[in-house]
């Protein structure tokens, strides 16, 4: 089946509408349900290698280490579980999405804990396996939560659920990557120079109980209305309903579209992806302070993260998420290469903070209508398995490619880096342009064999 067209996208709201679904229930859960996501990520891959590079790990074995994220990149191997399979008695007392969403939540505090008490000076593979479970942890919500999400309200204000979620998840990364870093330097015993562990435990405690806010969401939401799913007879009925059909639906619905479509999804955040893994370290080269870089990014970077966010959602909804999609891959590309300029400049904090901004605002942009776009593609029936299909194929080459960043860096530069991430975006302008001719102006639609809700939850 085609890929939906122009002609069967809903009209465009109202601004008032539009700006007015910011404010309803569901909207304000996924806030606080996004800076739970977002919470994990960074400890375990960027402020992870500022705390490496701090200890004298060099820049290669952090770029290597950096493949503890592929965990993100295969969670829909474990999807169909996530989406099926009960957790007794979780699934009962709290719900399928809220029971998973909770036994993840567990998972990640139990594993920021335990990397807050290694040093990594002392071997480096008890705290790979801690972030690894930080990782499997955070996966599983992710998958869990992008389903309790696209569960939660109809199609038409998908977008403004990805804005919120993404706005949270903005959040709690500036949080677990500029807060920390305060923490961290508050934490530090005056007078030491230095890689100080003590200091490192404190701000990864912190981030453990931060957790609280997604715990305390979970525990206070109501399910989504449940859909109602085939029961099968036998065991390969099940396996067929449970691991091959979500993947079957999405071939059959959009033909052969789906190979430009997850060609898309696979390349789209790649500039920003592999950029990432080497931006802490590259701080810290420059010799900028943990104060400098976490008062540079809580400050500025909030700020233009929540523009980005708010400005991607409202402008999806009006205009289509496809147009939207081109202009934050323009920009995203471009503020990579604001970080080659500051390459060349040394330790600037005048610049560092323009570039930062940049870097925030296009991140906003171009996440709010990608998590649309993605939203827009998945059939409520499979809706874990699906998205977490599209999400792991956005980051498994990225973060495969960004293993060797380190490597890059110390053959090349940081300057040649930051240019050749840029140029990495150039194949995305393409694949957005020509997936814009067969989705029509993109406005955020159900897919054609899905059941979506009709109205907000409450």
């Amino acid at each position: 089946m085609p890929a939906p067209s122009a002609d069967e996208a809903p009209p465009s709201l109202p601004w008032r509408d539009a700006l007015k679904v910011y404010l309803e229930p569901a909207t304000l859960r996924m806030l606080a349900l996004g800076f739970s996501a977002g919470l994990p990520l960074l400890l375990v891959l960027g402020t992870l290698s500022f705390r490496l590079r701090e200890a004298g790990v060099d820049r290669t074995t952090i770029g290597f280490l950096s493949w503890v994220g592929l965990a993100y990149g295969f969670k829909w191997v474990w999807a169909p579980l996530v989406d099926r399979l009960p957790i007794p008695p979780l699934t009962t007392l709290l719900g399928r999405r809220r029971g998973w969403l909770l036994l993840a939540q567990l998972g990640v505090i139990a594993g920021l804990a335990g990397m807050a008490f290694n040093d990594p000076r002392d071997g480096l593979p008890p705290l790979v396996w801690c972030a690894l479970l930080v990782a499997f942890g955070s996966a599983t919500q992710d998958i869990a939560l992008d389903a309790f999400r696209i569960e939660s309200a109809a199609a038409r204000k998908q977008a403004a659920l990805a804005a919120a979620y993404q706005t949270g998840y903005r959040l709690a990364m500036i949080w677990a990557g500029a807060g920390v870093l305060w923490v961290a330097a508050w934490a530090e015993l005056p007078g030491l120079a230095g890689y100080q562990d003590n200091a490192w435990k404190t701000a990864y405690l912190v981030m453990a109980a931060s957790m609280a806010v997604g715990v305390l969401t979970v525990l206070l939401s109501p399910e989504p209305a449940r859909v109602a799913l085939p029961q099968p007879k036998t065991v390969g009925a099940w396996l067929q309903s449970v691991l091959i059909e979500p993947f079957a639906d999405f071939i059959r619905r959009y033909q052969w579209q789906a190979v430009l479509i997850l060609s898309l999804i696979a390349v789209y955040r790649i500039s920003d992806v592999v950029m990432g893994i080497m931006a802490n370290p590259f701080y810290v080269d420059m010799g900028f302070t943990k104060d400098e870089v976490a008062t540079v990014s809580k400050i500025y970077g909030v700020i233009m993260t929540l523009l980005g966010a708010f400005v991607g959602g409202v402008l999806s909804m009006r205009l289509g998420v496809m147009r939207v999609l081109m202009l934050g891959a323009v920009l995203s590309a471009a503020s990579n290469l604001l970080f080659a300029g500051l390459a060349t400049r040394g330790h600037d904090l005048t610049a560092l903070v323009l570039v930062v901004s940049a870097d925030n605002l296009a991140g906003g942009i171009a996440s709010a209508a990608f998590i649309a776009y993605l939203s827009s593609l998945t059939n409520i029936t499979y809706s874990a398995t699906q998205y977490a299909l599209f999400s792991s194929l956005m980051l498994l080459l990225p973060k495969f490619i960004a293993g060797y960043s380190g490597k890059f860096v110390d053959l090349y530069g940081y300057h040649a880096f930051f240019v050749g991430t840029a140029a990495l975006g150039v194949p995305v302008l393409v694949l957005v342009a020509l997936a814009s001719r067969t989705t029509g102006n993109g406005k955020v639609t159900a897919p054609a064999s899905s059941t979506a809700p009709s109205e907000m939850a409450p």
